[in-house]
Order: structure tokens, then C-alpha cells, then sequence
């Protein structure tokens, strides 16, 4: 296939015909002026700043009257305008909610969702969880070489489960010694990160976490069968889904079996300032577990978007109309969800607060409603709607993550000498955070992506590729 090269340096990276058309720019030297700044390390927002990239690195940051453009520079006037860090998100998935018959499933959106991630401000991104690991491995791949629009990807390997829900599309494994070797075997493929789900007991998980962490790899889990305290006991690196999988505070609780009822009742009556729940929290910091916010999938559907961060034009009509039939009869009937949800925010708030480790993601698959690109603008508001300061929440959504991957002193942040990851968007988001859902350009490793244009290249997609 024709590779065609944009830029003029050594080091410019090659795209294929099927990419170069949303590449808004792409130069040797590019200056941002007059831009307000949110940099990602939570400081307060600056402004009146100039950014200038060369061959894909960041190599001045300061005051627009005291960085001068060097000669030759593209010139992107930021007036009225805010850069943040590209956005480093640790729950998605090449896939969406697609029904088998009267089964719940979910089908891979190869095509879609990493052009919509990217859209969306995403420049780095754990799938965490496969259910084809071997199409995400090929999709990372294809972005890497520039044939394929989307963010960089640390895949995760295949759900590591024990037999518990009947779902067609999930991995199941049968005790310690298949989850080890399913680990080793998917590992010298090429992922790089590894879940476990609800029905892996304590024993699967010590696997998991004993050959992942002889590799230099981490575990993360959607858990059930475990508690959160066995689980920071255990070493896993990382809690999906905030405090809502938490067992924790079922007093009927087996051990290593699962009660998805009693699970949620218990979290219903906990108290959002229990005592229980900040012992639990102080012991995860304690032994460095980090807890993912995925709002999006859990915000409740009365008063609120059908798709969090807008997006219907994204979906196959007939897949939207089943979302729509689904949001539309949970109006005024979800009182328990709108609940759970205000003690979730505030949750994951103390958890922050309190030295916690908390990065974000968007889980796109549940009732449909959720759509990787719009969802993830939608993360960030929930955060800030939830008490986080607007630079906190960009933290949370870039720094964080990077730190979480260990690769912070590349990614996460707009300073001199990182990768050029950086998303300009129309407005002042410290003003209305809803302006992200403005974003212009999406700058990957110095390339800029025109992401209206990448929204409008995926519009009836989702739910069919």
C-alpha cells in the first residue's frame, strides 16, 4: 500500500491514503499562541500561552510576550481557546452492547471506536478487557504504522473468568493454573495489561498477579467473587468501575462466590461517609491500588442525555432505537441509580482526596448507552459535576493515567520536552466545562487530527463496524 509522508523532518511518521485526509496539521514547527493552558498536573490554568512543537516533541511552554514563534512556524491562533494534555483513558474497549438473541453480548467495533476515541481527545488508552485480543493487537498495530486512525493502545488480554455469566463473547477459564497460562500464552502475543471479572476467585487472581508482575505487567479487575480488601491483599494494581463492584460491605458476603443483588443493596445502604468505606479506601492507598472512574456507564438515564456526551448521530438507527426504548422506560424509575451514582461521585472524590491514585475511563457497552469519543468528554464533566475543580479533573484523565502506565515522563502532561499529545478545543473550559465537547484538533505524538471531521466520518456506524 502507498505510504505518503507528511512533514518535512527525518522523523516524521507516514500515513496511508486512508488517514492523510483528517490530518488538519502537520509541519516541522508548530506555535499555538495566546491559548489558555490546563497542563495537566492540576495547577491552576494559565493564560495568554504559547506551546511550540518540533518533530513531535513540546519544546517551549511559557507567557505568548515571552516565547517568540520561531521562523517558519505554522501559526494556530488560540485566542479564545484551551489546550489541555491528550487524554490518557485506562477503561475502554473496541467493542459495544450488541444483543445475542435474549443473551446479553457485545461485538467488536474495529472500525468505529478507535477513529471516535481519537475524535474525542484520546491519545493513549488501555482496552481493559478483550474479547478479541487478537483484533486489538492488529488495530494497535495498523496505528502504529500509520494505516488506521486512533490513539496509542496498551491491550489488554481477554477477560480472565470463571464460568458464571452466560455471555457468548466472554473468556472463561477453568482455575489458577488456565489463568497463569493464559497470562503467559497472551502476554507473548503482545498484550500488555490483564483483568480479572467478577467470577475469578482469590486463588485465579494470586496467579494472575504472581506471572504479571514477573513480567512487568499489572492486573486490574472488575471483581465480585473477590472483595476490594482481598484484592489490594493479593497485589492487583488496579479497581474498575469506582466502589460499584464493591463486595466489600455485603454482610452475607461467601467467600469467592458472587451475590450481584445483595452487592448492590449493601452499597445502597452504606452510608456515603461510612467509616467502613474510608477504612477501605485508606488500605487500598496503603498498598498502591489505583481505582478507575467510569461515570459514564453508571450515570442514570431520568433528566440525563440518552448518549452521555451526546453522540446519536454515531449510531445505526436500529441500534438507536433500542437504546432509546431502553432510556426511555427507565424515566423516573431508576431513584436507586441516581443514588448509588451521587455516592459513587463523592466516593471516588474521598478517594482522591485522600492520596488515592484515581485515573478514568468509559466502559462503552451496558445498556448502549455509552459511545467511546462522546462518553469520554462526558467523563470530565461528570468528574467536575461530581466536586472536582475542572484542572483536577483533566489530571485525573491524563497525568493520572500516564502515571498509572509508568509513563509519565513522556505522556500526561504539556511541558517542555514530552510527547506533543495535546487537544485544542473552542472556548474556555475552566468558564463551562461542556466546552470540551468543542474540541478542534487532536494533536498525536505533533500530528493534528481535525476531529469534527473524524465525529463525521463514523456518523450511523456504531453497532455495525
Amino acid at each position: 500500500m502507498l505510504l505518503v509522508c507528511l512533514g518535512l523532518t527525518s522523523v516524521a511518521q507516514q500515513f496511508t491514503p486512508q488517514v492523510t485526509p483528517f490530518i488538519r496539521v502537520n509541519a516541522p514547527i508548530i506555535a499555538i499562541t495566546h491559548v489558555k493552558l490546563i497542563d495537566g498536573t492540576g495547577s491552576p490554568a494559565r493564560t495568554d500561552q504559547t506551546i511550540v512543537i518540533e518533530a513531535g516533541k513540546i519544546t517551549m511552554v511559557g507567557n505568548a510576550n515571552t516565547i517568540k514563534p520561531p521562523a517558519g512556524a505554522q501559526i494556530i491562533d488560540g485566542t479564545g481557546k484551551t489546550v489541555i494534555p491528550g487524554l490518557v483513558m485506562l477503561h475502554e474497549h473496541m467493542y459495544y452492547t450488541m444483543p445475542a438473541g435474549t443473551f446479553f453480548n457485545i461485538a467488536e467495533m474495529p472500525y468505529s471506536f478507535p477513529r471516535l476515541y481519537l475524535a474525542g481527545g484520546v491519545t493513549t488508552a488501555r482496552t481493559a478487557g478483550s474479547i478479541e485480543p487478537q483484533t486489538d493487537l492488529a488495530i494497535k498495530k495498523l496505528i502504529t504504522d500509520g494505516k488506521m486512525i486512533g490513539p496509542d493502545l496498551d491491550v489488554t488480554a481477554p477477560y480472565i473468568e470463571e464460568q458464571g455469566y452466560d455471555i457468548p463473547a466472554l473468556n472463561v477459564i477453568k482455575g489458577p493454573e488456565d489463568a497463569a497460562a493464559t497470562v503467559k500464552f497472551w502476554a507473548d502475543r503482545g498484550c500488555t495489561s490483564f483483568k480479572m471479572y467478577v467470577h475469578a476467585t482469590k486463588a485465579d487472581m494470586a496467579a494472575v498477579v504472581k506471572e504479571a508482575h514477573k513480567r512487568h505487567m499489572k492486573v486490574t479487575g472488575h471483581i465480585g467473587a473477590v472483595t476490594y480488601h482481598e484484592a489490594a491483599e493479593t497485589g492487583i494494581d488496579d479497581l474498575e468501575h469506582g466502589f460499584m463492584a464493591s463486595s466489600d460491605f455485603d454482610s452475607l458476603k461467601t467467600e469467592d462466590k458472587v451475590n450481584d443483588n445483595e452487592e448492590r443493596q449493601s452499597l445502597l445502604k452504606l452510608d456515603v461517609n461510612s467509616p467502613k468505606m474510608k477504612s477501605l479506601q485508606q488500605y487500598m492507598i496503603s498498598k498502591h491500588v489505583a481505582l478507575t472512574s467510569t461515570l459514564t456507564v453508571f450515570e442514570p438515564s431520568t433528566g440525563r442525555e440518552m448518549i452521555p456526551g451526546g453522540g446519536e448521530v454515531a449510531l445505526l438507527p436500529e441500534v438507536k432505537d433500542m437504546v432509546e426504548k431502553k432510556w426511555q422506560a427507565a424515566q423516573n424509575r431508576d431513584q436507586s441509580t441516581v443514588a448509588l451514582f451521587k455516592k459513587e461521585q463523592a466516593w471516588e472524590k474521598q478517594y482522591y482526596d485522600m492520596g488515592g491514585l484515581l485515573v478514568a475511563g468509559t466502559y462503552p457497552t451496558g445498556a448502549g448507552r455509552v459511545v467511546s469519543g462522546y462518553s469520554n468528554h462526558r467523563e470530565i464533566e461528570l468528574l467536575v459535576e461530581g466536586g472536582f475543580s475542572v484542572e483536577q479533573a483533566i489530571k485525573i484523565c491524563t497525568l493520572n493515567g500516564a502515571v498509572y502506565l509508568d509513563r509519565q515522563k513522556e505522556i500526561g502532561t504539556i511541558a517542555t520536552g514530552k510527547r506533543a499529545d495535546i487537544v485544542l478545543t473552542d472556548g474556555d473550559l475552566t468558564q463551562d466545562i461542556k466546552n470540551i465537547r468543542k474540541t478542534e484538533i487532536v494533536f498525536k505524538n505533533g500530528v493534528g487530527f481535525d476531529s469534527q471531521k473524524i465525529f463525521d466520518s463514523v456518523k450511523g456506524h456504531v453497532g455495525m463496524n
